[in-house]
């Protein structure tokens, strides 16, 4: 609905509760910060995005395996931010990283990667 404000009011809240029933590096906790950070990047302030993407992404690093298709959504979500700042070479590196993943975790024909091969094109 457009109300950004009102989302990260409401992911914050979520925030609060998640730190204090879960541990540090619960994956759950991991997607309250991804919630967060798509609302800011959603909002435009692509440097809150980063901020909150790259928390969700150091949880997922340590609590998930290596190939876990949550850990390359966050490769993806950094990438989409570094493009979106111009920093075209940085968001290749992130956008390669996720596609590595989705090779290895999914199967050939899977729509994420097809929208990772977008990606890395565009």
């Amino acid at each position: 609905m457009g109300d950004y404000s009102k989302a990260l009011e409401f992911y914050e809240k979520d925030l609060k509760i998640m730190e204090k029933a879960l541990s540090p590096n619960h994956p759950n906790l991991a997607e309250s910060y991804n919630n967060i950070g798509s609302a800011y990047y959603d909002k435009g302030d692509h440097s809150k995005a980063l901020e909150f993407f790259e928390k969700a992404f150091k949880i997922r690093e340590k609590a998930l395996p290596q190939n876990h298709p949550d850990l390359a959504q966050s490769y993806n979500n950094i990438g989409l931010v570094y493009k979106n700042m111009g920093d075209y070479s940085k968001a290749l590196e992130f956008y390669e990283k996720a596609h590595q993943i989705f090779e290895k975790a999914l199967p050939p024909n899977h729509p994420a990667l097809a929208t990772s091969y977008s990606n890395i094109g565009g």
